[in-house]
């Protein structure tokens, strides 16, 4: 493993690779919300299903899954590069 200090850093993603992310990100992230929660989400208003949901899932997405795959796609890019 190297050292952060001395690996260069890839340019930010392109809005191309950042829609990928984001949805490789919340796809899944709602998909297993539905799967664990969609019985009790069922009964509430469409509107407040969604900002339930929306609640749950963006701080899932923004604090555990995207650092992840940025640090992944800067590996990638790291990778190509060398």
């Amino acid at each position: 493993m190297s050292n952060p200090s001395t690996t260069a850093r890839p340019a930010p993603p392109t809005k191309h690779q950042l829609a990928l992310m984001i949805w490789l990100a919340v796809f899944p992230t709602l998909t297993v919300i539905n799967l664990l929660f969609g019985e009790q989400l069922a009964t509430l208003h469409p509107v407040l299903r969604t900002f339930v949901l929306a609640t749950v899932a963006v701080p899932i997405v923004i604090y555990g899954i995207m650092p992840h795959l940025h640090r992944l796609r800067a590996r990638l890019v790291n990778r190509a590069t060398s």
